[in-house]
């Protein structure tokens, strides 16, 4: 799909309907646009990094990207609010927000992997409007859109149908974010266990590539853009005690018929409650 810099459009109001077309082609356009200039780093042994105080990393890379995002954002749909991970801001309860992250999995990127992403999601007050995951290097784009489906690049994708857990593909970011429990009640009931995991996990899902993605600690700006990816493409997420929240810090999708199962194998950390 051909890269390039997005047109102003106008955007219908937030009253819970579908996101429409041409929104959903500026927002994935604006990512993907920031996702190509990220490829100007990729792989360079110079490539400065830098510690932020919550002991992850971030390079010049993930700075221009963010900025790039903002300043597209600025011209298009100036009246919008921003959250970005590298500049900060806040979520706008009454109107739209912008959340960005420019490099998820910047770890992976500066040591030459391929499959980090970057995420843009749209939201309103009725939830995510719109969510793009770019994988520059891949070359690949999910976008979905609130009742426009959800589409890698100009294919319309859907979940899995696999129905139990026996055989299912279960990926996450770290193992060592599980309690030993959790990791055994998805392990004892047949689970295949990969980690493959950030924003790639949750692709795969939703392109019908795996059933589950577990991420049991994350932020806000890794996972806005899931809730809406994965229901256009008919699977479920939820954070680990079951609700349909992006900003707890945790994240649960599925292919939506093993739902249930991986929420009770993630509760068996905690007594049953799953977190609350």
């Amino acid at each position: 799909m051909a890269r390039h810099r997005p047109r102003r459009v106008s955007a219908p109001q937030a009253d819970g309907g579908p996101a429409g077309e041409s929104l959903v082609a500026a927002v994935r356009d604006i990512a993907t646009e920031a996702g190509a200039l990220t490829l100007r780093w990729f792989g360079r042994r110079d490539l400065g990094v830098t510690w932020k105080r919550d002991g992850t990393e971030v390079t010049e890379a993930d700075r221009a990207a963010e900025r790039l995002v903002r300043d597209r954002i600025a011209e298009l749909f100036p009246d919008d609010a921003i959250f970005g991970e590298e500049e900060g801001g806040s979520i706008r309860p009454d109107g739209r927000t912008w959340i960005v992250d420019p490099i998820d999995g910047t770890r992976g990127f500066v040591r030459g992997v391929p499959l980090y992403a970057t995420l843009v999601a749209l939201v309103d007050p009725h939830g995510p409007l719109v969510g793009v995951i770019d994988l520059p290097v891949l070359g690949q784009t999910l976008a979905a859109g609130r009742g426009s489906g959800c589409w890698l690049d100009d294919h319309r994708c859907s979940v899995s149908d696999h129905p139990d857990l026996s055989g299912a593909l279960v990926n996450t970011s770290d193992y060592n974010t599980f309690e030993p429990i959790q990791f055994e009640a998805l392990r004892s009931r047949g689970a295949m266990m990969r980690t493959w995991g950030d924003a790639y996990g949750y692709f795969l899902v939703a392109t019908g590539q795996a059933e589950a993605m577990i991420d049991p600690v994350c932020e806000t700006w890794d996972l806005a853009p899931m809730p809406v990816i994965l229901a256009e493409a008919g699977g479920a997420f939820t954070d680990v005690a079951g609700r349909l929240e992006y900003r707890n810090r945790n994240g649960v999708a599925t292919n939506g018929v093993l739902h249930p199962a991986v929420l009770d194998a993630m509760g068996a950390g905690h007594g049953g409650d799953r977190g609350k």
